[in-house]
């Protein structure tokens, strides 16, 4: 195997995490919800703002953990659900970026920040063995859908985009960690969820800020 072969993997690597934090890839799905400007007060507006740009860091923390796991991978299996996964939350990603945009507003400053942190932990889970790296996406995605449905009920009634993107997106994750259990996912223990969540809320709630 030639240097190339070698260099490939941290290639497309390198070149999924740019096309990420650039906002390059688009969406195959459409933008869920009708694209209507929802009756807003300044405070609503600003509040499902933030609420758009922490979903919308959390989606690069999800690419980035899904591509880490491939890297590490070891069966090919095991990397096409990964890859499968990562291609809808690119989607998601993309979906945010737009409602940002439809309500005046910016992603999280700290973008690179929460890619290269979620890579480190997802090359690290893939390198414990497939069946332990998919318990990791079937709990990380179990975590998700608690926090969607937090912001659910904090989102505006009246927003009626940001409500349809958020329940996409949930009903994406539900199944991305049904997927994971079926193909032999391991239960990650109790300490490692506890430092899961505590990682996530620190980067919600700056994000909600920066």
């Amino acid at each position: 195997m030639g240097p190339g072969a070698l260099l490939e993997p941290f290639i497309v690597a390198a070149d999924r995490a740019l096309r990420t934090l650039s906002g390059s890839v688009p969406a195959d799905r459409p933008t869920p919800g009708v694209r209507a400007e929802s009756t807003l007060s300044d405070s609503e507006r600003q509040e499902a703002a933030a609420l758009m740009r922490v979903n919308h860091a959390g989606e690069i923390a999800a690419q980035a953990l899904y591509h880490g796991q491939a890297l590490t991978a070891r069966s090919p299996a095991t990397r096409t659900l990964l890859a499968n996964a990562a291609r809808e939350e690119a989607d998601h990603l993309a979906w945010c970026d737009e409602r940002l945009r439809e309500l005046g507003s910016r992603p999280s400053l700290l973008g690179p920040l929460w890619y290269l942190g979620s890579f480190a932990i997802g090359a690290c889970a893939g390198v414990l063995g497939d069946r332990a790296s998919l318990g990791f996406l079937a709990e990380t995605e179990r975590q998700v859908e608690g926090h969607l449905d937090t912001h659910l009920e904090r989102l505006p009634a009246t927003d009626a985009r940001s409500r349809a993107i958020v329940s996409a997106m949930r009903a994406d994750e539900m199944r991305h960690a049904q997927s994971a259990r079926t193909a032999g996912a391991t239960e990650v223990s109790q300490p490692v969820r506890m430092l899961m969540r505590a990682t996530a809320r620190v980067m919600t709630q700056t994000a909600y800020w920066l």
